[in-house]
């Protein structure tokens, strides 16, 4: 079980792998396992290195609030500590925040970046449906119930209607190292201000943007707005999935990012 201590902070990360540097970072409430059907095959041609933000999985959770930038930091220490990077860097949702921040702050550590699902700006819209959601953590009496009102809005009417969607929350439930409520709520509280649109065009690295057509925490304008502010960017949106496609339909999913991967 590695663990760093950086920015008063133990965190936990899993490696595997060899070659070029892959840095996989999760979204609100996930911890490593969320990446668990790209890890196997990307380490198959690269170093992976998936990480547990503050107070997720294994990581532990300092005292007082922070923002999407101090995420980015320490992101950026356990780089530096443990010798990642340049590396291909990837998040998701909250990570594809944390991947913006970490490429403006330390453009040096990034090779490329793909950003899946994500936001520039926590519009009232976005800030409405995370501060109900952390409202609903913290006075939900029944953890299959909550979990099941937050994935209604995470994947596809495909996942609900063949089942997946239990599969999913089943996997939630059993987490032997379940996210606390205190935790969930001040790492929501973080993203609310989160807004990079006056940033993103200092970046200079190749980055594809990718989302579900049918993402409703964000909506495909979010990643359009992302695209069009980094130079170059490459924007793949994709049918009849929602937030997190690389778990809907992991095998296409992968091959698009290796794909893109390659060509860089």
């Amino acid at each position: 079980m590695p663990i760093e201590h950086v920015n008063g902070v133990d965190l936990h990360y899993l490696q595997s792998g060899e070659g070029d540097d892959v840095l996989l970072l999760c979204g609100l409430g996930d911890d490593v396992t969320a990446w668990d059907a790209q890890v196997g095959p990307f380490s198959e041609r690269y170093r992976v290195t998936v990480v547990d933000n503050r107070g997720v999985g294994r990581s532990s959770l300092p005292d007082g609030e922070f923002t999407v930038r101090d995420l980015a930091a320490d992101a950026i220490a356990l780089c530096e500590a443990i010798g990642v990077g340049p590396a291909h860097v990837m998040g998701f949702s909250m990570g594809g925040a944390i991947t913006q921040e970490l490429a403006i702050a330390r453009p040096d550590l990034a090779r490329s970046l793909v950003i899946v699902g994500s936001w520039a700006y926590s519009d009232r819209l976005f800030r409405t449906f995370i501060e109900s959601s952390a409202y609903f953590a913290g006075i939900a009496d029944d953890d299959r119930k909550f979990l099941m009102y937050f994935l209604a809005s995470t994947y596809s009417k495909a996942v609900f209607e063949d089942g997946r969607v239990d599969a999913f929350c089943d996997a939630m439930l059993n987490n032997p190292h379940p996210q606390s409520t205190e935790a969930f709520q001040r790492t929501a509280r973080a993203i609310l201000e989160h807004d990079t649109r006056d940033r993103l065009g200092a970046i200079a690295l190749p980055t594809l943007v990718l989302y579900g057509e049918e993402d409703v925490i964000c909506p495909p304008r979010h990643s359009r707005e992302i695209a069009g502010l980094i130079c170059g960017a490459r924007l793949i949106g994709v049918p009849g999935q929602a937030h997190q496609p690389f778990q809907e339909d992991p095998a296409a999913f992968n091959e698009t990012v290796l794909g893109f991967w390659e060509s860089v």
